[in-house]
């Protein structure tokens, strides 16, 4: 039988199934350190080592530790924008105080989820203009979706937000929201109860969007 030479075509499937096992090997190596450290104390020798995979490999898949970030960021992000189609209008029957715990609850789940990795990247969004990036678009997916819901209702008369300005209502909502879910100091303090934080953020969406028809 005749031997022939595998031709690139026939050889990329294999290069690619080694380099997504060794990309895949330093994305969660990033996951599992920082349940251990903070990413500021993280190191590409760090990282490498905990992947088994060299310096050099590092390099091959990612310019810096904070690429890796961001592309764990992008994956939640993804995520997190599957769940917001759940922010469908209100359905028949279904209360606001429902549609709130629905609002908040997805919200939860996915910050949930994905922490330790949604506090290291507000921690690095102010140095990484990546990260940044993929927080805030994923920021403004979130907000439109919620302001057309909003708007919808309004024009339904079954919604009496507190404010005719809907756009910086929801906005501020859902940064008090962000800010809450991922333990931000100044909105939690010492609070470690996350049941209590989300119980309080259902009533402030609730009483700010349907607040005013009681």
């Amino acid at each position: 039988m005749n031997s022939y030479p595998a031709t690139p075509e026939q050889s990329a499937p294999v290069i690619r199934r080694r380099g997504d096992r060794h990309r895949q090997a330093i994305l969660q190596a990033v996951r599992g350190l920082l349940q251990e450290r903070p990413f500021a104390e993280l190191s590409v020798s760090t990282i490498s080592n905990r992947a088994g995979v060299a310096r050099s490999g590092f390099y091959f898949y990612f310019d810096s530790k904070y690429s890796v970030l961001a592309q764990i960021m992008a994956e939640a992000a993804e995520e997190l924008e599957e769940l917001t189609q759940y922010f469908a209008p209100r359905q028949p029957g279904e209360s606001p105080e429902e549609f709130a715990k629905r609002m908040v609850g997805s919200a939860a789940a996915v910050y949930a989820k994905n922490d330790p990795v949604m506090t290291a990247c507000n921690a690095a969004r102010h140095t990484d203009v990546e990260i940044r990036n993929i927080l805030d678009r994923q920021f403004e997916v979130v907000l439109r979706q919620i302001v057309a819901v909003v708007d919808a209702e309004i024009r339904a008369r079954t919604a009496h937000p507190i404010s005719d300005d809907i756009p910086t209502l929801v906005r501020t909502l859902a940064g008090a929201t962000a800010l809450t879910l991922t333990g931000d100091p100044l909105l939690v303090g010492h609070d470690d109860d996350v049941d209590r934080r989300v119980r309080v953020l259902e009533q402030l969406w609730l009483n700010a969007l349907w607040g005013g028809a009681r």
